[in-house]
């Protein structure tokens, strides 16, 4: 039994078929050749020149693409791989192409002759034989204004400061803004400020710094121990199969997994979610190492909700898949 071809075979049999009727629209009087040279690779295809194009003109534009001067080429008209004619330098000039006969697709390549031309050995394509600046650490060492120079200062400052800590806490406050353009709660050590704008909590920083400083704190560096925000309180009315709702969006499925997973985000209790319909993000496994911590049916049932975000109960039962739900959230994995 044969198979049914589909559209995009359909098309390309087309395209294969009036291939040869590609310049069939363009003007009497125009020629289609491409441009290739002996000292280069590269080729210039399907160049438009008019029948009444002088041999002189061809010259100029191959000078123009090549950089090869018209008094060092020596060109030859060629169909495939056969030559049909040949034009030294400096002869017929003034004839036009369209005494040679050529026709669509017939290509030109010029001869350099120059014994120093610029193009000999690579040299305007092979980027290798560029020889490449490279600066000493001496010489960067003396500049200003590098990252090495602004590190140097911010270390007269802070004597603890390190480029690792600076891009480790750059990353924190740039999570803590996109939380906060989301409408969503912003992590420990983070604030709104007068102007409404996601900043470091400098009193929780001073706190800490207070706590290193005192031998009597605790090791992690809090003063008080709270609860997670992610602690197990947020899923201790969770167990799996139960049916449940995923806000935001309202998705509905049931519970495959409850606990800890310190893959994700800052770890804590996450609940894993086989929804009926293809709303999630995962299969049931972690994309960091590959674990699997429940079975769903396909790499987009699955997902990873913080339980704050879960609710359980047999009122969510499946319903119509044509029910409305395209909200995402970032306290989904």
């Amino acid at each position: 039994m044969s198979m049914p071809m589909k559209n995009h075979d359909l098309i390309a049999l087309k395209n294969y078929i009036n291939s040869g009727d590609e310049f069939k629209n363009l003007h009497p009087d125009t020629l289609v050749l491409d441009l290739s040279h002996s000292n280069l690779t590269q080729r210039h295809i399907e160049i438009r020149f008019d029948k009444h194009t002088t041999i002189s003109s061809l010259r100029d534009k191959i000078h123009q693409k090549t950089g090869t001067p018209p008094h060092y080429q020596h060109l030859q008209l060629q169909s495939g791989s056969q030559i049909i004619c040949e034009i030294p330098p400096n002869t017929e000039s003034e004839r036009m192409l369209g005494y040679y006969s050529l026709s669509h697709g017939m290509s030109c390549h010029c001869i350099d002759i120059d014994p120093h031309s610029g193009s000999k050995g690579g040299a305007y394509e092979d980027t290798s034989l560029v020889k490449r600046y490279v600066m000493s650490e001496e010489d960067y060492d003396k500049r200003n204004g590098t990252l090495r120079d602004w590190g140097r200062k911010q270390k007269e400052k802070d004597e603890n400061f390190t480029l690792a800590k600076h891009a480790k806490e750059h990353r924190e406050l740039m999570d803590a803004q996109r939380l906060g353009k989301l409408g969503l709660d912003l992590p420990k050590g983070f604030a709104y400020n007068d102007a409404g704008k996601v900043v470091r909590d400098e009193a929780d920083v001073d706190d800490k710094e207070n706590c290193k400083s005192n031998p009597n704190c605790c090791s992690d560096g809090d003063c008080e121990k709270e609860e997670h925000e992610y602690g197990p309180a947020t899923v201790d009315d969770m167990a799996a199969d139960m049916r449940c709702e995923v806000r935001p969006g309202e998705r509905r499925g049931k519970v495959g997994f409850v606990g800890e997973v310190s893959e994700l985000g800052s770890g804590g209790y996450w609940v894993g979610v086989i929804f009926d319909e293809p709303v999630g993000k995962t299969d049931g496994t972690v994309a960091k190492n590959g674990k699997r911590y429940f079975e769903a049916p396909g790499p987009q049932y699955g997902g990873f909700v913080r339980g704050t975000n879960v609710q359980v109960g047999d009122e969510f039962e499946e319903r119509d898949i044509f029910d409305d739900s395209s909200d995402d959230d970032e306290d989904e994995l």
